[in-house]
């Protein structure tokens, strides 16, 4: 470590800086979205066996569960444009411009060119626990997914039901793709019931027990037509470790609601961004 020069306090000092103010973002529309919700009809459900992964498609405008139903459990959740899958959900982006856990009200944004909202988050029933001692929150976009390639590196292993490998074989047998190609479309997740933070002292990225419970969920509103991806973490409740068998684990259960006809007619899918893709040429 070098010395600290003589004004290091000073610079430490500095005040932060908020780099994407996000007070002109459009506002969901959540009453209108909250009143569709009261009447609509649930039209389809997908149950994500424990250290495995399942697709399951949304239309716009309609709303999707994510339930924990046995145990405490988390998810790594995907999302594409159904009728383009390399428009993807941008964690980075999302994080960004929400912070690094989200919650009601916030957006999962999508990837480059497009940028639009893909989902809005209308319900958590975690949204009490906001941000602990630790630093640790729930709902986090600061994670990737575990994954089979960092558990050769740190461990010398070939486990195969990480969530990433998960993701992989779920999106192949949807799409009827070879795992390769699959592979090049999964992407950065929001960690579903996850929680997480940074160390203060390190600066790691840390996970503990998800304070998640059966009949706890998180629901979002669809924004555009989706295709989404569901991993059911083999870390179980991430209390102590994922990527091997070890963590009791549970599956998770997806549930799509369409709304009544009418309820939405305020409302409008979002057109793809509006930059004009010259880039000073």
């Amino acid at each position: 470590m070098t010395n600290a020069p003589t004004d290091a306090a000073a610079r430490r000092a500095i005040a932060p800086v908020i780099c994407y103010p996000n007070e002109t973002l459009p506002k969901p529309p959540l009453d209108l979205y909250r009143a569709a919700r009261e009447t609509a009809i649930k039209t389809d459900e997908v149950l994500v066996p424990a250290r495995d992964a399942r697709c399951f498609t949304a239309p716009a405008g309609h709303f999707v569960r994510i339930s924990s139903v046995e145990g405490p459990q988390v998810g790594d959740l995907n999302l594409h444009s159904l009728s383009d899958v390399t428009e993807r959900f941008y964690s980075g982006k999302t994080r960004a411009l929400h912070g690094t856990h989200i919650t009601t009200g916030e957006r999962m944004w999508s990837s480059f060119p497009h940028m639009r909202p893909m989902a809005t988050i209308t319900e958590d029933t975690l949204s009490w626990y906001g941000i602990d001692e630790f630093g640790g929150s729930v709902h986090d976009v600061i994670g990737t997914r575990c994954d089979p390639y960092t558990g050769n590196l740190l461990a010398d292993t070939q486990y195969h039901h990480c969530c990433h490998s998960n993701l992989t074989r779920s999106l192949a047998d949807h799409l009827g793709v070879s795992l390769h190609e699959a592979e090049t479309l999964v992407h950065d997740v929001l960690n579903v019931f996850m929680c997480t933070g940074f160390t203060r002292d390190t600066g790691q990225y840390f996970m503990k027990a998800s304070p998640v419970r059966p009949g706890d969920y998180l629901e979002f509103f669809a924004e555009i037509d989706l295709l989404g991806n569901l991993s059911a973490c083999p870390g179980g409740d991430c209390s102590s470790e994922h990527s091997s068998d070890t963590a009791a684990c549970h599956p998770l259960l997806v549930e799509i609601f369409a709304p009544e006809d009418g309820t939405l007619d305020a409302w409008c899918s979002p057109a793809a961004n509006q930059y004009d893709g010259s880039h000073g040429r």
